[in-house]
């Protein structure tokens, strides 16, 4: 029974080392990229994959009871949350940012029926 115990204790480990890992990996990608939008695009794919095996990993040391349904809760809580805010926040730096040009271009419908027309 104790083996039991330690295979479950070795694979929660390696979830929550698998988080920590992608939270450090998104760390590089939040310094590194220049443009805030890629910044965010880092920040939240890094903090709902991280965070979900984090809480998986101790969701398995845990075994099954009341607190691993609440962490499991948790995860699908910032599973919706998480990318619901980053995406509202990267809307407000679009409708903000006074130097579009130099980041991206804005093409209207018009536009780009008049570039089929002539091909």
């Amino acid at each position: 029974m104790e083996i039991i115990e330690w295979i479950r204790f070795i694979i929660g480990a390696v979830f929550i080392l698998c988080g920590l890992l992608i939270f450090m990996i998104e760390m590089v990608g939040i310094f590194r990229f220049k443009y805030v939008l890629n910044r965010m695009h880092a920040a939240a794919m890094g903090d709902t994959l991280g965070i979900g095996c984090s809480l998986i990993g101790l969701i398995i040391i845990s075994g099954l009871n009341f607190t691993s349904l609440k962490l499991f809760c948790i995860i699908i809580f910032l599973w919706f949350s998480s990318p619901t805010s980053s995406h509202l926040i990267t809307r407000l730096e679009v409708a903000t940012d006074g130097e579009r040009e130099s980041h991206y271009s804005i093409i209207t419908l018009e536009e780009l029926e008049s570039e089929k027309e002539k091909s």
